[in-house]
């Protein structure tokens, strides 16, 4: 059998689903592409969620969740490696790899079997950025790109990243061949925008009131800056201004609140653009239960 790709907005239960299917299969394992359930100690505000891979007692074996420690910057030239490594392992054990995850990006980039070159620093244009402001550092970006990606504007230091990177891309090239494209069988969680929405204020409030995400956030700044905790997504940005007091508590729940509505909206939009790009997603209704889903899936693979 192919890969089984797995794929949704925030919320939306694929991971639940990835499992159930591993499970049922019995000899699959699957492959995270979330971008940043790869930190140790960042579990709330990423949503690791990993009792999800334990299903009626049985541990289902992941892959690409807790490799890095918090602070490392982790990003796409390091999960093409990352990716590859394990699966051709899983192969290599003759089971059944689920790519499961989020972060668009990523899965689109195995698929297509393209390697992002690894971008190194320019000290030099890091210097004529750092005094300008984030609205200037934002112009500058929009000379170089679309800005399809708006965290790339979250604060002055990623942006200053964005542009080092796209300068780099524009002067030596921004794509080469290095892995074959891998045959996958693409199944979207769809579920209703109000649905969506709902689950996203249900679960942030879960987090924020009884696993202790403002703690979490806390004890990492005891070990990372404040800037670059910021760096890794719409929680840790803005539960840092909450811890730094430059948010109220209520003003950061509803700011934080919208942006991840944003943030969802954004993936199915990544997702949509995937289909116009040539891939085939078979979506399922994701308020269907999940043994349902499954053998859906197996009857169709």
């Amino acid at each position: 059998m192919p890969l089984i790709t797995i794929l949704g907005p925030t919320a939306s239960g694929k991971t639940t689903l990835a499992a159930h299917l591993a499970a049922r299969l019995g000899d699959a394992e699957i492959i995270s592409a979330d971008s940043r359930q790869v930190y140790r100690g960042m579990d709330i505000g990423t949503g690791k969620d990993l009792a999800d891979y334990t299903v009626e007692g049985k541990h289902i074996p992941f892959h690409l969740i807790d490799i890095c420690e918090a602070g490392e910057k982790y990003n796409l030239f390091r999960y093409q490696q990352d990716f590859h490594a394990a699966y051709d392992d899983i192969l290599s054990r003759h089971r059944q790899p689920i790519l499961c995850g989020g972060t668009g990006l990523y899965i689109e980039s195995v698929l297509k079997g393209y390697k992002m070159e690894a971008v190194p620093e320019n000290p030099a244009l890091r210097e004529r950025l750092k005094d300008l402001s984030l609205d200037e550092l934002k112009i500058i970006l929009e000379g170089y790109k679309t800005l399809h990606n708006v965290t790339d504007l979250d604060t002055p230091k990623r942006a200053i990243r964005a542009i080092e990177i796209q300068a780099y891309y524009r002067e030596h090239g921004t794509l080469e061949r290095e892995f074959p494209c891998i045959d996958s069988i693409i199944v979207g969680v769809s579920i209703s925008r109000e649905l969506r929405r709902q689950r996203i204020s249900e679960r942030l409030r879960r987090r924020l009131e009884q696993e202790d995400m403002v703690g979490e956030v806390r004890r990492l700044l005891e070990r990372v800056p404040a800037e670059d905790l910021m760096y890794y997504g719409l929680e840790y940005k803005y539960l840092t201004l909450y811890c730094l007091g430059q948010l109220s508590y209520d003003e950061m729940v509803r700011q934080l609140e919208i942006a991840i509505h944003q943030f969802a909206k954004r993936q199915m939009t990544w997702f949509r653009g995937m289909e116009r790009r040539g891939f085939t997603i078979h979506w399922l209704d994701g308020t269907l239960p999940t043994e349902e889903l499954v053998e859906s899936i197996v009857h169709s693979s």
